[in-house]
This record gives structure tokens, sequence and C-alpha cells, in this order.
């Protein structure tokens, strides 16, 4: 049976206004950005125009829109296992500014703050920016999984550390950390006295296994950790810009608060409307995406197999990205061009997530099958094409 996804057509999607298919030229097939291709759930759109007939917009409590903060919760228990109060939670206009303000919160001027490339480029910019320095704890890549290097983050570790970002679900490999690394890793954090804030916005886009919340691997480490979190990459609202950090420690939480103050606003309430709706009235269409995504994973397995066996690929246990390897194929100095310029395919440049980047590319794979083909398929013969 053909899935709605599957209708998802070029003609369509260049229709829209957004920056994923309007940045590249016209005969360049993007699959870049981490916006999904497919339509908003019904309960979202439905509650945007519920919200707005209400003629409400002036200035909402601290709590949001009535409901949010229950929402969220409750999602966050029931498919997390994780319990927060309302208390312990802060609407944010974002993951991005949240990083930068978790940052300043928890780390002074000069202190250094560890990241684990590759990974998202916005960690490394939250450190860099607010003047404070990055220290760099590089993945092992072993046998097409990427680990957490222990023996050298304790070895990076110094005086002047203060803190730990980590992203779980990672971005961008794909990895959902178990309870054991966690727990390992954990035990480093607590050893150096270490703040994390941990990025789990991928949290609810586990295609294999079970998301384990750093703060949920014990109490020590919840006293330890902001947690940020948020709907925009599951339900395709990322326009909407909304999030959430949450922490057990209400002194993390106020210190956060207090560094936002004039500075970061929560986010508007039709953002609130659709997140409380996301979290809420949304879990058929969660999981219909779900299971679309395993399938679009597949099928770039076997397309890789079939036309482009030389680039390596391990299936994500989690978000939408696939992580592509294509060292054996393109040296990695000319990949950027091979792909753009070339195979006319706009994907996510590699070495911009840092140390273990060079020579791979993210690829999104929410979008429907058919592009999917036809993007291996343009990769295939301008590989090809260069003999």
């Amino acid at each position: 049976m053909t899935h709605p996804f599957d209708t998802l057509t070029e003609e369509r999607l260049r229709s829209t206004s957004g920056a994923k298919w309007n940045h590249f030229p016209e005969d360049v097939l993007p699959l870049w950005v981490a916006d999904m291709d497919f339509p908003v759930a019904e309960p979202i759109r439905q509650a945007i125009r519920d919200y707005a007939e209400c003629d409400d917009f002036g200035y909402p409590t601290a709590s949001g829109v009535p409901g949010l903060l229950e929402a969220v919760t409750n999602h966050l228990r029931q498919r997390h296992g994780v319990s927060y109060s309302e208390e312990q939670v802060l609407p944010t206009s974002g993951i991005i500014p949240s990083l930068y303000l978790g940052t300043m919160a928890l780390a002074g001027p000069g202190d250094e703050v560890i990241v684990q490339p590759p990974v998202y480029p916005p960690f490394r910019m939250a450190v860099e920016g607010t003047g404070r320095s990055v220290v760099d704890n590089p993945m092992l890549h072993v046998g097409g999984d990427w680990r957490f290097d222990l023996a050298q983050l304790e070895e990076a570790i110094t005086p002047a550390t203060r803190m730990l970002i980590l992203c779980n679900p990672q971005n961008p490999t794909g990895r959902v950390f178990t309870r054991g690394e966690l727990e390992e890793l954990g035990e480093i954090v607590l050893r150096h006295n270490l703040w994390v804030i941990s990025d789990e916005l991928h949290a609810d886009l586990v295609l294999h296994g079970r998301h384990v919340p750093f703060s949920a691997v014990s109490e020590e480490l919840a006293q330890r950790t902001i947690t940020l979190f948020g709907p925009t990459k599951t339900f395709n609202i990322a326009g909407l810009k909304v999030g959430f950090a949450f922490s057990h420690n209400q002194a993390l939480l106020e210190r956060l608060r207090a560094t936002a103050a004039g500075v970061l606003t929560p986010p508007n309430v039709l953002a609130q409307a659709a997140a409380r709706a996301a979290f809420a009235d949304c879990t058929g269409w969660h999981e219909d995406t779900l299971e679309y995504l395993r399938g679009n994973s597949e099928l770039l397995a076997g397309l890789l197999r079939e036309q482009l066996p030389g680039v390596r690929f391990t299936p994500p246990q989690g978000t939408y990205l696939a992580w592509l390897d294509f060292r054996d194929v393109v040296p990695a100095g000319e990949l950027d061009d091979f792909l753009l310029q070339e195979a006319k395919v706009a994907l996510s440049a590699g070495h911009t997530y840092g140390s273990g980047g060079e020579g791979f590319a993210r690829l999104n794979l929410a979008t429907s099958k058919g592009i999917i083909s036809e993007a291996v398929s343009r990769i295939a013969a301008a590989l090809e094409r260069r003999g």
C-alpha cells in the first residue's frame, strides 16, 4: 500500500518557502538541513487554528499556555520514564539559544567545555561564541560504530574544565547510547565535578533500542545536568522556535533563568499551542512516522549496497540522519564539490561536525522514498562519470 509520504514530489516541495528547498539551485536535490519533508500532523495544525481563533495574543503566564507543562512532563514520564515537576521545566525559544545560555550559566569566561565530535556544529559555536574554551573529546569509530573515548576524556580534563555537552541521540552519527555507556561517562563526570548539558532533542526519534535520559542514570547525575528537549525535530515544527530546558536541580535552572533574563524570551503562544498538541495528541502520527523512517533507513542501506558499495553506512539507531562514509570513493577534500557540483545533491558536509567528520556527509532520511532513490542514483551516476 502506498504511504501518503510516498506522494511527496520535488515539484510540491519546491513550492514551499523554507530554507531546505530554496537554499540551493533548482537542479540540486536537497537532503541537508534537518527539517522533515513530511506534512505536519493535523492535531498541531488544528491547535494553531484554534488558538488563532481565541483572540488571546497577550503575554502568557510564566508557565505558558494552559496545559503546556502538563503535556510535556506527561510525555517525558510516559515515553522515557523520567519525571519532572512543572517547576523544573523552563520553556525556551529553541535548543541553540539554550546551548549558549547553558554554557554561560555553567562555565565562566575562559573555562573549558568538553564537546565530543563529530557533533552538531552549534555545540562548538556556543562555547567559542561565549568566550569559553573548547576541549575536544573525539568519539572512537570502531567497525562502523561510534563510541565514547573515555580514556582520552580522562586525559583531556584539567582543573579549568567545568562542563561537558552531551548529544544523545547523537547528531550526526545516529548513536543511541546505552545505559552502560552513559553510566561509564557519568562516573567521569562525577569524579571531576563537571556540569552537563544533555541535548536530547532527538529522544523521540529512536528507531532501534531505547532512549535513556542522562538525568535518569543516577540521582547524583540528575543534580549536575540540564537537559534540552523539544518537539521541533520529531514533529517538523522547527520554524516555530520552541524547546524546553529541564533540571532536577532547581538551582541550576535558576542560574539558567537568570542568564536568560532580558535575552531569551519564552516561545510565542502559537508555538506553545503547537507543542502542547504535539505531545498530547499526536501519538498515532508519531508512531507512523517512526515506522516510515525505519523503512527509509532500510531502503537507503539496500540502495547503497546495490549502487554505491564503496560508501559505508551504519543505519542510525536514532534520528532521521544517515552518516555516510565516502572516504573509500572520493577524497575528503573533494567531497563537498563532488556532491554539490557533480552529483547535484546537497548533503550536510561532514567536516563541519568537527574531528572525525572529514570524508563523511549527512543525509536527511525524512523525505519520500522516491527522493532518496533519486539522490543515490545521482551520486552513483556522478561516480561512474568520474571513472
